[in-house]
């Protein structure tokens, strides 16, 4: 086939002169797709196209076809990697991977390191002592090879490090290793042993497979752009082991479901428009009028595979959801979906926090933490980045989880997902309180007000400061909600023993000491002392709904303000724990579509969700903002990691749910009939459970951030600033599915 006409110089030249994205951000990408776009065209219009091919033109197109040819074959063909039982001491080994680092020694001696994902550190020595002797060759194509560059390094094994936070497990099982090994089959190319963090080779021979560009600059805490997310994962150490360990968390919670005798079935992705609760993406088809969606969660076909005679199923499922982003938000995501028939709630938490067991438990045998800067996240025991540091281990809270119901969490820490963590806790305290108090921080009548104590812990002269300063820079930069908040904003004292009444003067004499006097309540106020900051913030004297207060957010606020600065001690321990007993009902809110009833409240969980007792069915005809739900959070460190509940398994209470309580449509009744179906073939009794896969790597990883735990995520825009998706509809497309943008007004 003849080759393009256009010059391999010329093409590399125009690269160099343009390709410069990673120095001047994204005007720079654009031009890149111009300069892509240029070429393209210039190679359409060229001779060949026009199907007029001279002379000179054949002999430039050998020419570069040659190039190419000899460029390949010093790239394509490489030899292949050693396997894990070749690397004893004295053997000539092969491994592939980055060239990382060199040390160049003197003129004769240089060290160089090969970055080699899920293997230990490698460090190369080259050397040689006469010009053309043995070494020379290796140590000059050394040199010569741009950092970053893949190699393939062929060389004889110096020195085989152990793995010292292994080594006590690794004598422990040394006889069953050893009698495993006898039987095991050969192990791949390309691994390595077991327990080993660094391998010392004396170089042979080294081979570039590529050549990475000296247009792209890497430097110490280089910042790539979104566009550039290979570079973001290839050069950021926490990324790429964040990446590296999210499939063996998947990996053993597969496992562990597996051992439970659960089925793993997929669903569909191209699913129908239900009213479940959360805005869809819709997939347009060719049959005019006609649509799919994207499913927010497999829900109905894991309850119709109950129905099914299927006892236990799973699934890791794609997700879909229109929502505004947040840092823990995608519009697409994965869940860890399970449901058990013939189960209540109390099998699915019991099968729940097994499964996190044997996860924590291997993360505690097989990870260490390790630190980048500010950065901290789980790095294999066998990687050289891993290191365990004194007060960094991490520590997880053991089977059973405690679990508290959704009022208490409301009650004791403001939030339906509470940070076991932190060290202080919500009181009420309006009934000490004096009336001239209560009003100078609410218009409200006779409202509830809540209080809690934080105090830092003892510091440095020099950060005294520090800790006096934390509550005014909180409460100059309250988020909007708090700063708004039409029951006032949150109100804090410090105690200052060298003023009148220490500090508590607004209190009045009373009011102080009633706060103080240690009553039922109040033991957290018995024993205040310098610096320790009261925070008071009314709200309105009703029932809970939603999922925070007021005083609960500023709480967390607080705690992660303390903890950057210092003021308290960084936790890196897990306290997993269970919220109970949801109200089955919330009243409808402009972020939510609900279910598109008309009675003003929607689904809390979903409406699928059974109540939770006899007296809770009887609520649904008299006050359905009253009644429970049989409904379960799973909970860590401030962080809801999934939800479930026991499903309604009868199809007249479905219905009746539907149709009577949320007052829903005919027609948004009918978009269920599949599911109403499966339940009168008489279904058994179910329950189930989704856990938010990423969100739980995430967490476990130390981010606070889903992006950090996903390959190519979105933006906040839920854009993919990679590929640069999505992409604008052609008029040819929307002809084809039968779509039209909106006239103009």
């Amino acid at each position: 086939m003849a080759l393009p006409r256009i010059q391999l110089r010329r093409l590399c030249g125009f690269g160099q002169r343009h390709l410069r994205f990673l120095r001047h951000s994204t005007s720079t990408h654009a031009h890149r797709f111009q300069v892509c776009n240029r070429l393209t065209h210039s190679a359409a219009r060229s001779p060949i196209s026009e199907g007029v091919l001279s002379h000179e033109h054949q002999q430039q197109n050998r020419s570069v076809g040659q190039q190419l040819r000899e460029e390949w074959a010093r790239y394509n063909a490489f030899p292949r990697a050693s396997a894990a039982e070749d690397f004893t001491e004295g053997q000539t080994v092969t491994v592939h991977g980055f060239l990382a680092r060199k040390r160049v020694k003197h003129a004769k001696l240089v060290f160089a390191d090969v970055q080699i994902d899920n293997g230990p550190a490698v460090q190369i020595t080259s050397s040689f002592q006469t010009p053309g002797g043995p070494g020379h060759d290796a140590n000059q194509a050394l040199r010569g090879i741009p950092l970053y560059s893949p190699v393939a390094v062929t060389g004889r094994v110096a020195q085989i490090h152990n793995n010292l936070l292994s080594r006590d497990a690794v004598s422990s099982t040394d006889t069953v290793h050893s009698q495993r090994e006898l039987s095991a089959p050969l192990s791949r190319p390309g691994s390595f042993p077991n327990n080993v963090s660094r391998v010392d080779l004396d170089l042979e021979s080294i081979q570039p497979l590529n050549v990475f560009p000296k247009d792209i600059i890497v430097s110490k805490g280089v910042q790539f752009p979104p566009s550039a997310r290979h570079l973001q994962i290839r050069f950021s150490d926490p990324l790429r082991s964040r990446l590296l360990i999210r499939p063996q968390i998947a990996f053993q919670l597969r496992k562990s479901l597996n051992n439970l005798a659960f089925t793993e079935v997929e669903t569909p992705v191209l699913f129908k428009s239900t009213p479940e609760g959360a805005r869809e993406f819709l997939v347009p088809t060719r049959r005019q009028g006609l649509a799919y969606a994207l499913p927010q969660s497999p829900q109905q076909y894991k309850q119709m595979l109950m129905a099914s005679g299927i006892r236990g199923y799973y699934q890791f499922a794609r997700c879909f959801r229109d929502e505004d982003l947040r840092a823990d938000r995608q519009p697409e995501f994965t869940q860890l979906d399970l449901e058990m028939s013939f189960a209540t709630g109390e099998d699915v938490m019991r099968t729940v926090e097994v499964i996190i067991s044997d996860l924590t438990r291997l993360l505690n045998s097989d990870y260490s933490v390790a630190q980048n800067g500010e950065d901290i996240y789980l790095a294999p025991n066998k990687s050289s980045i891993a290191e365990t540091q004194q007060g960094m281990i991490p520590r997880y809270r053991t089977a059973p989880f405690p679990r508290i119901s959704y009022k208490e969490a409301m009650t004791r820490f403001g939030i339906d997902k509470p940070d076991l963590r932190i060290p202080f806790e919500i009181r009420r305290v309006d009934h000490v309180l004096s009336r001239s108090f209560v009003s100078m921080i609410t218009h409200l009548d006779n409202p509830v007000v809540e209080a809690f104590k934080f105090r830092p812990k003892p510091v440095e002269e020099e950060k005294q400061p520090l800790a006096l300063n934390l509550v005014d820079e909180l409460m100059r930069a309250l988020p909007p909600a708090l700063a708004q908040n039409p029951d006032g904003a949150p109100v804090a004292l410090v105690v200052d023993s060298s003023k009148p009444l220490r500090s508590l003067s607004p209190l009045g004499f009373e009011g102080a000491g009633a706060l103080q006097s240690g009553g039922a309540g109040l033991e957290d106020f018995a024993d205040l002392e310098d610096g320790d900051v009261l925070v008071f913030q009314a709200r309105e004297n009703k029932p809970f709904q939603g999922g925070s207060t007021a005083l609960g957010t500023f709480r967390t606020l607080v705690y992660q303000s303390a903890v950057s600065k210092g003021l308290l001690p960084r936790d890196l321990s897990f306290h997993f724990l269970w919220v109970t007993n949801f109200p089955m009902f919330t009243p409808d809110n402009e972020a939510d579509p609900g279910q598109g009833g008309t009675a003003g409240f929607s689904a809390t969980h979903h409406p699928f969700t059974a109540p939770l007792t006899d007296d809770d069915v009887e609520l649904l005809a008299t006050d359905p903002l009253k009644a429970r739900a049989d409904h379960y959070d799973l909970v860590v460190n401030g962080v809801e990691l999934g939800g479930g509940s026991r499903r309604i398994h009868v199809a007249r209470m479905q219905e009746y749910i539907m149709r009577d309580i949320l007052k829903m449509t005919d027609e948004g009744v009918a978009q269920f009939s599949h599911l109403l179906e499966a339940l009168r073939a008489g279904c058994p009794p179910h329950a189930g459970f989704a856990l938010g896969f990423d969100r739980l790597v995430a967490v476990l990883t130390y981010t606070d951030s889903v992006r950090d735990v996903i390959a190519f995520p979105k933006s906040m825009k839920g854009e993919d600033l990679t590929v640069k998706s999505p992409g604008r509809i052609t008029k040819e497309q929307l002809e084809t599915y039968h779509l039209a943008f909106p006239g103009k007004k």
